[in-house]
């Protein structure tokens, strides 16, 4: 037995890390550089506004103007007020959209009958924009913030649906016959089996429908609501303050890499390939 197998087969552990934190550092330095040249070409686009005098009005879209608004937003308490009400309504309707989308996603991948019968009312469904059912969701929700809420749950419910159907349609069926000839109950199947299974594709769907639930949510709360982040960029538009209009536009553009950034990590955590990269 040689000794690095005596010691654990691996190798150094130490040799083994240094890949991963080059690339890791390697990533990071991507991501400050990316930022940078983003913010080089925003400060050169509000320098180019302010050199010229037909333009100069709209100097304070540029970088640094946006980037001295968010004190006084924050002392405002408008930022935390437009955060807090549009968090709110995201992360109910897609709350909604993982409840009703998960187990909706396993039936369509488990029964063929279903899926084949839901298939054409689904894709309908689906191809319908979000943002079209307002007049609807108004009429038929008391408050603003429930018809916000059903047309986030609306938009994200399909990526949850398709990507869960999809991972089952992954998993082998000699599992489930394995399983059911060591007399596993249906719960036991769905929690031992199924749910560690799909879970990284239950994730990737969440993923997707925060991608477009993020997107819905803006104009949605352009059209009647008085809070979030969507109507602070209509005030903002409406009052000429040009530097907090960018400023929550920069506060959604964050909010909404770091809540993708969130998925990813645990669409990484559950992958079955653990060096995956997403």
């Amino acid at each position: 037995m040689s000794l690095e197998v005596a010691a654990g087969g691996g190798g150094d552990p130490v040799q083994g890390n240094a890949p991963r934190a080059a690339a890791r550092l390697r990533g990071a330095q991507n991501f400050a550089i990316g930022l940078a040249i983003l913010a080089a070409l925003w400060w050169l686009g509000g320098a180019l506004l302010a050199a010229n005098p037909r333009t100069a009005g709209f100097a304070n879209f540029g970088l640094l103007p946006t980037l001295a608004a968010f004190p006084g937003l924050w002392e405002a308490g408008k930022l935390q007020s437009a955060i807090a009400a549009s968090g709110y309504r995201l992360g109910s309707g897609l709350l909604i959209a993982v409840i009703v989308g998960v187990p909706i996603g396993i039936l369509v991948g488990q029964s063929r009958r279903f899926r084949d019968l839901s298939n054409s009312s689904f894709q309908f469904l689906r191809m319908i924009s979000p943002l079209s059912w307002m007049p609807i969701a108004v009429y038929v929700f008391k408050q603003w913030d429930d018809s916000i809420v059903f047309l986030v749950a609306f938009a994200s419910v399909w990526p949850v649906i398709y990507q869960t159907a999809a991972g089952l349609a992954k998993v082998d069926p000699a599992w489930f016959k394995v399983a059911r000839n060591l007399g596993a109950s249906r719960w036991q199947m769905l929690s031992r089996i199924v749910m560690p299974a799909i879970n990284f594709d239950i994730f990737t769907g969440i993923r997707l429908a925060l991608g477009v639930a993020w997107v819905v949510l803006v104009p949605a709360e352009l059209l009647g609501v008085t809070s979030g982040l969507g109507y602070a960029i209509k005030d903002a538009r409406e009052t000429l303050s040009y530097s907090h209009l960018t400023a929550m536009v920069l506060t959604i553009g964050v909010i909404g890499f770091a809540l993708d950034a969130l998925c990813a990590h645990f669409v990484r955590k559950y992958s079955w390939h653990r060096g995956d990269t997403v």
